[in-house]
């Protein structure tokens, strides 16, 4: 495989307008998940962006931008477009979409994302971790997968995705973790489908795929990376940064 990371981003956000540029440590949000995306070592990293000052954060940092539409529905359809510009060679098979609100997200976590795609009959690989707060399990905002992992198992098809605590009975539940591996004709295929039943009715864009017979892997892992959707999860994300990195004696 030889992947290609893409961060979409714009400035557009509902609870948190301007979030992409909101300073935690010493960078901008999006320079951060920047940073931890090139930490990954896969491959190059992109950000999608819609916006020229998103683009100059990070060229201003070293990275590399690709500005996109301002008007697309999704991170999807976004990162689609950048990597038409970007790869229009086709060279990179694999593209790995990092949402720009994460931070602190633990590089292993982003590795792990390609470990479905060792089976070639996967189209998307994505990432869950095992739900442990029975409020996380009621909560609409927290999505759901239903897999079936086989004991000591770490990867399993996804089978559904619900914002209801799914699936019923005794047993482990899982938390979806927004980051996706696409086979790169598994996302042309996905952005050109119209949204599905299934998709509208759960806000999901993810169950279109499953809705087109397209097959998603889901790899567990240990941690829940931290996103930033609020001003008090901005708040708690600039102290999570300042004990990982704590300022250096001048």
């Amino acid at each position: 495989m030889t992947p290609l990371l893409v961060i979409p981003a714009r400035m557009a956000s509902t609870r948190l307008p301007g979030k992409p540029l909101a300073m935690i440590g010493d960078a901008p949000m999006i320079v951060q998940v920047w940073r931890r995306a090139c930490e990954a070592a896969l491959g190059p990293v992109v950000v999608a962006c819609a916006e020229r000052e998103i683009a100059a954060a990070i060229e201003a940092a070293g990275g590399e931008a690709v500005l996109t539409r301002p008007d697309h529905p999704s991170g999807s359809d976004r990162i689609f477009e950048a990597i038409s510009t970007r790869d229009p060679a086709g060279r990179h098979d694999v593209v790995v979409n990092v949402q720009g609100d994460l931070p602190l997200i633990d590089p292993t976590v982003i590795r792990a994302s390609l470990l479905p795609l060792a089976d070639a009959a996967v189209d998307i690989a994505t990432l869950a971790v095992p739900i442990e707060d029975e409020a996380e399990l009621a909560s609409p905002s927290v999505v759901k997968i239903a897999a079936g992992f086989a004991p000591g198992a770490t990867i399993a098809r996804a089978l559904y995705f619900s914002r209801a605590p799914i699936p019923s009975g005794a047993g482990a539940h899982y938390h979806h973790i927004g980051l996706y591996a696409y086979r790169r004709a598994a996302l042309e295929r996905f952005v050109a489908l119209p949204p599905s039943p299934l998709e509208q009715r759960e806000s999901l864009e993810q169950l279109r795929a499953l809705e087109a017979g397209m097959r998603i892997d889901v790899a567990l892992v240990d941690t829940l990376p931290f996103g930033v959707d609020t001003p008090a999860d901005l708040a708690r994300a600039r102290q999570l940064m300042a004990e990982r990195f704590p300022a250096k004696p001048a």
